[in-house]
């Protein structure tokens, strides 16, 4: 994805020039709300600019930590879920990537994932219990490639910058706003009772407008980041597996879901494969503003690729469904034939049997010591805080070997 890779890194100094802007604008706009003094407000803008550059180098060096820490995931090793591990593992050899990602779960019931990262030397992927439930390997394999696709386009640098930045903006409005409500009319009161009165009010009303517009601003900048993108992964994903029915075939899972996802803030919402869902809402709305495209197209487009993986085969069938095609000409001149492989054989694990390997890795990951009767054999997980006290087993009282 040549291109793709190319207009990520143009996008990402935009990115961070545009909230640069939107930051100096807001911080001269809180402090016009504190006192009109013009050199005031040009100190309220450097000091943004300030938090500006430090929030870019946080995202530089701490930006996928801070994304996955918000979402709540722990990282894993290959004991803990070696079914997820050597899928990993797989699709990076795939992908080429020069590293394998480091992998992570997050305790949620609901299905979903995720990539985050500054590059391909150092990123994450991330999958929540209920997607490791749900899921065969086949489709596990589809998932994990879309996300690798992220990670090799580049595609997660972008959108741990923006979210970064978006959080950045979004906290300033709401400092901004609150200051308003709890000191604005005295403000107001002071400012009008001067001989400049009326022009102190039309800067306070740009200064309101502008607290209020910025981050909104900004969030539909976020927005108009994914849903190309998502595409693209899918492309992705379907050639490292070379088999495009197992990431549609997620999909459909993932968009029958009934259950909302526990983290429901607006910065990390485009990182997922699918928009979470949330209280009150159905997966399969969406709007102009939605941070995913439908799932139904991504499905459809996915299943039209006739006999082919590769990235002609996909922008072929993109065609078909969508009228136009979504993979750039640099990268269809480059791409090989590849030819699309059968289906692994079945996978005879229950739902019930992945959805506890799901929980043992994510509990093992949190710190969980699992010890074994010495007795009946049984496996007790016991937390970190508990390790001394917790002696015998609870099913026969048996005596608990060490972790």
């Amino acid at each position: 994805m040549w291109e793709q890779i190319r207009s990520n890194r143009r996008r990402s100094v935009f990115i961070v020039t545009i909230m640069g802007v939107l930051l100096v604008a807001m911080g001269m706009s809180l402090t016009a709300l504190l006192t009109p003094d013009q050199g005031a407000m040009i100190f309220g803008g450097i000091l943004a600019l300030g938090l500006w550059f430090v929030m870019w180098m946080v995202t530089i060096s701490k930006g996928d930590d801070i994304m996955l820490r918000m979402a709540g995931a722990r990282q894993i090793q290959h004991r803990d879920h070696p079914t997820l591990y050597n899928i990993v593992e797989e699709m990076s050899i795939a992908a080429a990537l020069p590293k394998v990602p480091r992998v992570f779960v997050v305790d949620d019931p609901s299905p979903n994932a995720f990539a985050a990262g500054r590059d391909p030397e150092k990123a994450s992927v991330a999958v929540t219990t209920g997607l490791l439930r749900i899921l065969d390997r086949d489709e596990l394999q589809g998932v994990v490639a879309h996300e690798l696709g992220h990670i090799k386009n580049r595609d997660v640098s972008l959108i741990t910058t923006a979210g970064i930045m978006v959080g950045s903006i979004v906290l300033l409005a709401e400092i901004g706003l609150r200051v308003l409500w709890y000191s604005g009319g005295g403000v107001r009161r002071s400012r009008t009772s001067s001989d400049k009165g009326g022009g102190q009010a039309i800067v306070m009303i740009i200064a309101i407008a502008l607290l209020i517009l910025a981050p909104i601003l900004a969030q539909l900048i976020y927005f108009a980041l994914s849903r190309r993108r998502e595409y693209l992964a899918d492309a992705s994903g379907a050639m490292y597996t070379r088999y495009p029915e197992g990431l549609a075939s997620a999909l459909e899972k993932l968009a029958g879901t009934t259950k909302p996802l526990s983290d429901t803030s607006r910065v990390t919402a485009p990182m997922y494969i699918v928009r979470p869902l949330k209280q009150g809402r159905k997966m399969s709305a969406t709007s102009a503003f939605s941070t995913h495209p439908p799932i139904a197209d991504r499905v459809r487009v996915l299943r039209s690729m006739a006999g082919g993986a590769d990235f002609a085969a996909y922008d072929a069938a993109f065609q078909r469904v969508k009228g136009r095609g979504v993979v750039g000409l640099h990268t269809l001149e480059q791409t090989s034939r590849v030819q699309v492989r059968g289906g692994a054989e079945a996978d005879l694990t229950t739902t019930r049997e992945r959805a506890r390997a799901a929980s043992d890795a994510y509990l093992t990951a949190s710190g969980y010591g699992v010890r074994r009767c010495t007795n009946c054999g049984a496996s007790v997980k016991v937390p970190p805080s508990l390790s001394e006290r917790v002696t015998a087993c609870p099913r026969c009282r048996g005596a608990l070997g060490p972790s």
